[in-house]
């Protein structure tokens, strides 16, 4: 649930820059967001070859 908590922290700390951009038009704030959506990638990238690694794993341990 770590790296589950982990996403939701993220992507809650880019309401702010999402926020500036959409409502206030602050052109920098969409620089942020999107860079933010960048590392956002990379970290679902992270999280689903964790899950596919403790799949695996998984599967080998039941298999014997």
């Amino acid at each position: 649930m770590d790296k589950f908590n982990q996403l939701v922290q993220f992507v809650q700390g880019l309401e702010t820059d999402f926020h500036k951009f959409y409502e206030k038009g602050q052109a920098a704030a969409g620089t942020r967001v999107r860079k933010g959506l960048s590392e956002l990638r990379k970290l679902c990238q992270e999280v689903r070859k964790d899950v596919q690694d403790v799949k695996a794993q998984r599967k080998a341990d039941k298999q014997g």
